[in-house]
């Protein structure tokens, strides 16, 4: 089975280092514009972009995980191409996802020059991860700009699939941090009542960034969930 993972907003593929470390032949995709290409307007604009992707490097027996943004991209992938997939992970992520002014305000303020609460702000979403991850994600973060990730949390306002996502008949596992206030436990509980097929995971001590701040934990789910996937 081939695991390819994709980041959420402002992100790169980067921050999946733990998992693509730990799952041989997996995969971690940067969307376009992080930092090269043409950034994409809408979470569909990215679900095309990447099954071309997929299709192009012919990789075969696909589960599809996504954190934050590239939760909604992985949902709405499993609702356009089901076929191309085996299953579904999604991390930290809802069927809906509203973007709070205090996110959106920093990153307008640093595209007009004021970079401090933009920096601030990418500074306490890395909070509890490992030191030295927190240091070389930040800095790719700020290197992809602040910019990108207004787009990004742009698209995820314009993000809504709570009528259909019940529709995802596909096997699903769905893990949430304990403490994610940006995509808080009822949002990973809503899609676990919804898609027939699915597994949720809370893990206990963990924020928004779980699969780095406790990766052997979301590792372990993941290989268990695998595992019963039918081949």
């Amino acid at each position: 089975m081939s695991i390819i993972f994709v980041h959420g907003s402002g992100g790169c593929g980067d921050i999946w280092r733990y998992q693509t470390d730990y799952f041989p032949g997996s995969h971690a995709v940067d969307l376009p514009g992080h930092p090269d290409g043409q950034i994409l307007k809408s979470v569909e604009e990215c679900v095309d972009w990447l099954s071309k992707y997929i299709k192009e490097r012919g990789f075969e027996d696909v589960v599809l995980a996504g954190h934050s943004l590239g939760g909604a991209i992985v949902m709405t992938y499993a609702l356009r191409y089901p076929q191309e997939l085996k299953g579904i992970i999604v991390i930290g992520s809802g069927a809906r996802l509203r973007v709070h002014p205090e996110f959106l305000a920093p990153c307008e303020e640093a595209i007009k020059g004021d970079g401090r609460k933009w920096y601030k702000l990418v500074e306490e979403m890395y909070r509890l991860t490992p030191a030295d991850y927190k240091r070389e994600i930040m800095e790719k973060q700020k290197a992809i700009g602040p910019a990108v990730m207004l787009n990004d949390f742009l698209c995820c306002e314009k993000f809504d699939v709570m009528d259909r996502v019940h529709e995802i008949k596909l096997p699903a596992l769905i893990i949430c941090g304990e403490s994610d206030i940006m995509t808080p436990v009822k949002y990973a509980n809503y899609l676990g009542a919804r898609i027939a097929n699915s597994r949720v995971v809370i893990v206990p001590r963990a924020g928004h960034f779980v699969l780095a701040e406790k990766p052997g934990v979301v590792n372990k789910a993941i290989e268990d969930f695998l595992r019963e996937i039918p081949s």
